[in-house]
């Protein structure tokens, strides 16, 4: 009981970062952007959270600096895609190789001689009595960052699904020019979406280097940005699908952990490729053919049809 325990608790740790970007991708998907920036945006949440927490000794100030920080990489994002109108996709992979580069360079300017062997990260706080529940205590013994990202999950659903400003995001990424005729500003609620969206990348990127391993790597997110616009596909475009969908990938990281740590015989680079083969596997052959918002990808032009 206590090896499914661990299993749990990792799981649910892992798939934090994961979710936390992909709840921040769900937005601007429902305004019709194709979010393929996240890899950047999180990569620019894992280094500023990490020189935040060392500056102050906080892991909040860590955070916020982190959302910040992805938030800068949101918004070169946004003014490519909303403002300049270039093709999303290319913007985004454009963005995710300039910022792996600058925060390759940032770490090396401000840390000349070698950056601290850890700064100061979230603890795990254990919920009493129910993290003492024989096999599933390990969901319950999570820093409160993770805590956070799943308690997340029915408030965005619910601002996604029952308020003006969902159903005006909704609308957006559907019938942009529908929307527009009835008085909706496209562009300023596109741009609402790449704010939301580079705040929870960029906390998941923090929530990656605080939450997990409380120091800042090069190229540390691994693909995760790109994992976590797959979980928005997989989840169908719902919080609670994509959280079911982090989970699921978590599982996978999970998974690839537990095989090393026993020390089976696979190399790691198999048991590396495990979630990102999980996540083709999934998308191929378990969810299938999925239906996006129809203006997903398309840039909005006044006047134009």
């Amino acid at each position: 009981m206590d090896i499914l325990s661990g299993f749990l608790e990792a799981m649910v740790r892992m798939a934090c970062p994961i979710m936390l970007a992909s709840l921040g991708a769900v937005f601007t998907a429902r305004s019709g952007i194709i979010n393929f920036a996240m890899e950047g945006i999180m990569i620019m949440g894992a280094f500023f959270g990490v020189y935040g927490s060392y500056m102050t000794g906080n892991p909040w100030v860590g955070a916020v600096l982190g959302m910040l920080g992805g938030l800068a990489a949101a918004m070169v994002l946004g003014v490519m895609s909303i403002s300049v109108k270039v093709d999303q996709v290319v913007a985004g992979t454009g963005i995710n190789v300039l910022f792996l580069g600058l925060t390759s360079y940032l770490f090396t300017v401000m840390y000349p001689n070698g950056q601290p062997s850890s700064v100061t990260g979230f603890p795990s706080l254990e919920i009493p009595v129910l993290s003492a529940i024989p096999g599933i205590g390990g969901i319950f013994r999570q820093n409160l960052l993770t805590y956070l990202a799943y308690l997340m999950v029915p408030v965005l659903w619910y601002i996604l699904n029952r308020t003006t400003f969902g159903l005006c995001l909704r609308s957006v990424g559907e019938q942009p020019h529908a929307a527009d005729s009835l008085g909706i500003n496209v562009d300023r609620m596109r741009y609402i979406a790449i704010v939301i969206s580079g705040l929870l990348g960029g906390l998941g990127g923090a929530a990656l280097s605080l939450g997990q391993v409380s120091v800042f790597m090069e190229n540390m997110t691994s693909g995760r940005g790109y994992v976590a616009w797959s979980a928005v596909t997989v989840g169908k475009w719902n919080p609670f699908g994509i959280m079911g969908a982090s989970l699921l990938f978590g599982g996978a990281e999970a998974v690839q952990l537990r095989l090393q740590a026993i020390g089976i015989e696979i190399p790691h680079q198999f048991t590396q490729m495990l979630p990102y083969l999980l996540t083709m596997i999934v998308l191929a052959g378990v969810v299938g053919k999925t239906v996006g918002p129809k203006a997903m990808g398309k840039p909005f032009v006044k006047g134009e049809r």
